[in-house]
């Protein structure tokens, strides 16, 4: 290709590109090349500087990779997936949303929505649940609470899962901002791809913890030292991924703190309440054995992007044996579960709602999941946190309407030994 038409063909590019970023970035890659002295091919223009970055000399391909760490150019227009195995030109594209809520944000607003996940509400579902599970397993411990206390606090739980959902997804898109280019599924995220800058999201992530905050001191003081030593977990489980095969295990610890907090949000002091202390272990440690369960179904969407990026995950150290560490998983969560809900003093409607329908839906999950697809672990993932954790959330609240309304006491049988 000519000098001329190998610069309107760049020219194109930036053109296209839709982000300040990810022009600059283009336009910093190709001049390194024009520095070189050496005519890019078509293929370097159409797959963006990756393939026919190695057919330069070794220094031109130190220069594109310097530029391309650093920057982490990806064109929001044309792009294309690294081949190792075929020589067959492919594309990907990024396209901005064209339906739902994001869809009707500002265009400058986009980026920092899909930061945060707002098309992909199901991480919030998920951080959310071990909190509704805390405040109900305390209201029914203290029947004293207000049913409006109860439903204040659980809507201030989902405001704090809603920041700090998006909290924790900029810090791990800051941590992985190198490596998610690699991965099908993550390339397209927003500081991947280069539509906000690494400085501008450690702002967007310090304003983000600065509203977490502010909705954590609305709930009783003892809540503050519980909650603070969460943030330690959630800035530290990216690093997790590159030093363990168990990045989950940090996950569940990260996710099922809310199992913890609904306790003191309604004036149950754990130190002092033994029966209470039992029943928020038992109860954290299940929703930690559940994280870790759900989110081995989600590694496996990215099982061989991980392999070629480095990246190491539960799903990856028991490829052979998936679904068996996932049944003990399950039954771990179960009787965990069933154990806090005897701390608890729970009625039969919680062991046979709660559990009995955990117990359903996650072996139905386990068996019909196709581990391979990742459309299928996807859809599983996404609609097994409302099978399981919306029925123990109703099984948790129906048992708590029935000791309030004391239908418990009305269904007692008399003992006919009893003549007293």
């Amino acid at each position: 290709m000519s000098s001329w038409a190998t610069r309107l063909h760049a020219g194109r590019h930036v053109q296209l590109c839709r982000y300040p970023g990810e022009k600059r970035a283009y336009i910093n890659q190709f001049t390194a090349i024009e520095r070189c002295h050496a005519s890019p091919s078509l293929s370097m223009s159409r797959r963006y500087g990756y393939t026919a970055a190695t057919q330069f000399p070794p220094t031109c391909q130190k220069t594109i990779l310097r530029i391309r760490n650093l920057q982490s150019p990806r064109s929001a227009c044309q792009l294309s997936r690294p081949h190792s195995t075929t020589s067959q030109t492919s594309f990907d594209y990024y396209t901005p949303p064209k339906r739902g809520f994001i869809a009707s944000l500002p265009q400058s607003w986009i980026p920092y929505a899909e930061l945060l996940r707002l098309d992909k509400p199901t991480g919030t579902y998920y951080l959310f649940f071990p909190c509704a599970y805390s405040t109900l397993l305390a209201a029914s411990m203290t029947p004293s609470v207000p049913i409006l206390q109860v439903l204040g606090t659980a809507g201030l739980f989902f405001s704090g899962a809603l920041i700090m959902r998006g909290a924790g997804c900029a810090i791990n898109d800051l941590w992985d901002r190198n490596l998610d280019p690699h991965v099908e599924r993550t390339k397209f995220r927003p500081i991947a791809r280069g539509a906000i800058s690494p400085g501008k999201a450690v702002i967007f992530t310090g304003s983000q913890l600065l509203v977490g905050l502010g909705i954590l001191l609305q709930f009783p003081y003892q809540c503050l030292w519980y909650g603070i030593p969460s943030l330690l977990l959630v800035t530290t489980y990216p690093l997790a991924k590159r030093i363990t095969y168990y990045p989950q295990a940090v996950l569940g610890l990260t996710f099922s703190w809310g199992a913890i907090m609904g306790f003191p949000a309604l004036g149950v002091d754990l130190l002092s309440n033994g029966a209470a202390l039992e029943a928020a272990a038992a109860l954290y440690s299940s929703c930690v054995a559940w994280t870790i369960l759900y989110d081995m179904i989600y590694a496996h969407m990215d099982i061989k992007d991980d392999v070629a990026a480095g990246i190491k995950s539960i799903a990856l150290r028991h490829e052979n044996n998936t679904k068996a560490v996932l049944s003990a998983l399950a039954a771990v969560q179960v009787s965990l579960l069933a154990a806090a809900g005897v701390a608890a003093g729970s009625g039969p409607i919680f062991f046979v709602g709660g559990c009995g329908s955990a117990a359903v839906s996650l072996g139905l999950m386990i068996w019909k999941v196709q581990l391979k697809d990742v459309r299928d672990c996807w859809w599983w993932f996404k609609n097994g946190c409302l099978f399981t954790g919306g029925s123990i959330t109703l099984g948790m609240l129906l048992d708590y309407v029935a000791q309030i309304s004391g239908f418990y006491e009305t269904t007692e049988k008399p003992n006919p030994m009893d003549f007293s």
